[in-house]
């Protein structure tokens, strides 16, 4: 491609100098992650489509999806390139997008002025970071992105990864496990349902919960942060609290480190729950700092044989005292599992995720859609996840200033209480002269319409007056939890309807009453009301009755 060319000029016109602020679009590079049992890649197939129409040209190394069963062929044909070596995809990469932190030599073949993007735990590699200082680079670390706030989800890797991670804990449980995770009861014989002990709720704990509840399993799970003891229910278990009162949420989403009191009574729970249980799985990590030995050899010798420990923490050291990280291991009749590449074998799914987090981060970084990226600086999100620019480190990012909460409203300007529903907080009852006066008003407008409404009207008049009273009673005395606003007005309405349209299709009464009776013009009206009615009715009903089931188990 050439650059520079002055365009074409008539006789005596000065040529037309080129626009300097012109960018030509960048090159994303895709290596072959070189960790040993790592089978993830940082971009799919699909997702290359979707940079290529962002303006990016997409680079991979061949073989690099080839663990997670995605072919050179597939990438060739969503319009990557195919580049033979690594050290020519590093050096002919302006983006270079990786899973795991580049090795020395990655680093050595990163050219000046790259831009790297993918996980790089600056807080525990910090001669890494210099070394990736040194050659004059921009790093994007996906792990520093600030989780709180909410824009920021799409480009959650670590929470996309603790999922992938959380369901495979159980998976590899359930293998190493004796029997069934759900009872049985067959003619062979009972078979009791496994119990699952998970300690830690976050992201990955959450996933291994929902898992283990479907597969039939009884659930227990701890974590220090109180407000995730509703998300523990409603994935189907059962919180168990320990015997301490001390708060743990942390910044970021993670657990802080919590007193030597409440560590103690933690202790104590989970040795409870170790005789109990017939799976753990521990998820437990603090940033920046080693695993926390939640689960003692003297825990591990009261299991039953046969039980299952799967520690994910195993990669940083492990949450019981007994684990090898990487490896299995059976010690007192009790199977250990330290493996520390869950997310990787399951590296399609896992490979797919992660690189439409990445999708979404080129999506923030390139909005014009022109294949040049630009690091905005006074992006909260960019910002944190910015730690190295152009050479600098910039890590870590200031604090994040959160928009300050509404100041709450002077009592002397309090919102009224809401009055006359009956099942909110009690109002204060009406005085005595305003109830007079009420009643007085409306005594007064029935008079006027009796002196001078045509007997017609006022025969219509009374069927809808009744009609108003008797809905009004009928919904007004139900249990609020068994409908919504929406649908409690819709059914007033539609009793309204029914009582009306019975009451002009009833049979007319003998003597003087009998003059009220309906045209036929109205009475086919009613007719129609009504059967619309009790479909609207019978309907909504259908409705709840399906809406309730879907929070049965």
């Amino acid at each position: 491609m050439q650059t520079g060319v002055p365009a074409e000029t008539t006789a005596g016109e000065p040529p037309v100098a080129p626009n300097p602020e012109t960018k030509k679009p960048l090159r994303i590079g895709v290596p072959k992650e070189t960790v040993a049992l790592e089978k993830r890649v940082a971009t799919v197939p699909d997702v290359v489509e979707k940079l290529v129409k962002l303006g990016f040209s997409v680079a991979v190394e061949s073989g690099a999806g080839d663990a997670a069963n995605f072919s050179d062929e597939t990438y060739r044909s969503a319009g990557a390139e195919i580049v033979p070596t690594a050290a020519a995809l590093w050096s002919t990469s302006d983006i270079v997008f990786k899973v795991r932190p580049p090795s020395p030599e990655e680093v050595g073949l990163l050219r000046e002025g790259a831009t790297l993007i993918g996980f790089v735990w600056p807080a525990q590699n910090p001669e890494l970071m210099q070394q990736l200082a040194a050659r004059k680079v921009t790093v994007l670390a996906i792990d520093a992105l600030p989780r709180q706030l909410s824009r920021a989800q799409k480009m959650d890797a670590l929470t996309s990864m603790a999922g992938v991670s959380g369901y495979r804990a159980v998976i590899e449980a359930a293998n190493a496990f004796g029997r069934f995770f759900n009872g049985q009861i067959t003619a062979a014989g009972k078979i009791p349902p496994a119990k699952v002990f998970v300690a830690g709720a976050g992201v990955a704990g959450l996933a291994a919960i929902g898992t283990a509840a479907n597969l039939g399993a009884i659930v227990r799970a701890n974590d220090t942060r109180a407000e995730v003891a509703d998300q523990v229910v409603s994935l189907g278990g059962e919180f168990v609290k320990v015997d301490y009162e001390e708060e743990g949420s942390g910044g970021g989403g993670y657990a802080k480190v919590m007193s030597e009191g409440f560590q103690q009574a933690q202790r104590e729970m989970y040795a409870k729950q170790a005789k109990e249980s017939d799976i753990i799985i521990t998820t437990a990590l603090i940033p920046g700092k080693p695993a926390p030995k939640l689960i003692t050899a003297e825990m591990v010798q009261s299991m039953k044989p046969g039980s299952v420990i799967v520690d994910m923490a195993g990669e940083q050291g492990g949450n019981c005292e007994l684990t090898e990280p990487g490896q299995a291991v059976v010690k007192h009749g009790v199977t250990i599992i330290g493996y520390t590449d869950l997310v990787s074998r399951l590296a399609k799914q896992s490979s797919t995720l992660y690189s439409n987090n990445l999708l979404r981060l080129a999506e923030e970084l390139c909005k014009t859609k022109d294949g040049v990226i630009h690091v905005n600086m006074d992006d909260d999100a960019i910002r944190g996840l910015t730690v190295i620019k152009d050479g600098a480190i910039t890590w870590p990012a200031p604090p994040i200033k959160m928009a300050a909460a509404p100041a709450k409203p002077a009592a002397a300007v309090a919102a009224p209480k809401a009055k006359g529903h009956g099942h909110g907080a009690p109002s204060e009852p009406m005085s005595a002269q305003s109830l007079a006066i009420v009643f007085g008003v409306g005594a007064l407008l029935f008079a006027l319409v009796g002196l001078f409404a045509p007997a017609s009207f006022l025969s219509h008049f009374t069927v809808f007056v009744l009609a108003c009273f008797i809905g009004y009673m009928v919904v007004w005395n139900v249990t609020p939890s068994l409908h919504t606003p929406l649908m409690s007005v819709t059914n007033a309405i539609s009793s309204i309807i029914a009582i009306g349209a019975l009451i002009q299709v009833a049979p007319p009464l003998t003597g003087a009453a009998a003059t009220g009776r309906p045209s036929g013009l109205i009475l086919g009206m009613a007719v129609v009301a009504l059967a619309l009615t009790a479909v609207n009715m019978f309907g909504g009903f259908a409705v709840t009755r399906r809406m309730l089931a879907m929070f049965r188990k």
